[in-house]
């Protein structure tokens, strides 16, 4: 039940106890802090929740949820406390989640299309909502930019075998025109394929060595005259 009314009353962007100052509900009917909601939206023309996607114009006006308010106020005293374990948040070698206001935690997957790294909460939506399946996830990554073609601002799913370089599809039908191109996906497997077919070679030469040894140790031994 503890655990129930921390999601209920948790803010997806703070992932705290809504707060700082006040509760705020959004037309949707999903509750953020007035700061957290507030920070997410400056500097956007376009203003959606961070949790259903849904947009509003123009930008809502926020107002106190008191009754959530007294709510938080009465759980507070009961000891509710809605902080992920230290373990979560992201460390200076970590992938951060770009949504997570103040203390960031760890990203679970990066989106190349988004080119942004998500917490397992902030993650969600991509999960649940049908613009968003779309979206290629891998793992957390510092360095989204590198999968993007610098000419023509697409994600790079090809791999030309004749530059041996990753590209884009419209590299592939301009620069690249007349090149041996696969898919980068379809590299990538076969490279796994030649590292492990070369991993099981080098393994066998070295049983084979060892076997040549066991043998001149045993020639040695048989050769060694007896006392």
């Amino acid at each position: 039940m503890a655990e129930k009314n921390r999601e209920c009353f948790c803010c997806s962007v703070c992932l705290d106890l809504l707060k700082d100052p006040d509760p705020v509900t959004i037309p949707c009917g999903h509750s953020y802090c007035m700061k957290c909601i507030q920070g997410f939206w400056d500097g956007e023309n376009i203003y959606s929740c961070p949790q259903c996607r849904k947009t509003f114009i123009p930008r809502p006006v926020l107002e106190k949820n008191t009754m959530l308010a007294d709510l938080i106020e009465e759980l507070k005293k009961t000891g509710l406390q809605a902080a992920p374990a230290d373990h979560c948040y992201a460390g200076p070698e970590d992938v951060s989640c770009d949504v997570c206001s103040g203390r960031k935690l760890k990203a679970i997957k990066s989106c190349l299309i988004c080119l942004a790294s998500y917490c397992e909460k902030h993650l969600q939506p991509h999960l649940d909502e049908a613009a968003c399946k779309i979206h290629k996830l891998v793992e957390p990554s510092k360095n989204l930019q590198q999968n993007i073609c610098s000419i023509h601002d697409e994600v790079m799913k090809m791999f030309c075998r004749t530059d041996q370089k990753c590209i884009c599809y419209l590299c592939s039908v301009d620069e690249h025109e007349g090149h041996k191109i696969v898919s980068a996906a379809a590299e990538r497997t076969e490279r796994q394929r030649d590292l492990e077919e070369s991993q099981q070679q080098i393994q066998q030469r070295i049983q084979d060595r060892e076997k040549e040894v066991k043998l001149l140790q045993q020639e040695v031994e048989w050769a060694e005259p007896v006392t």
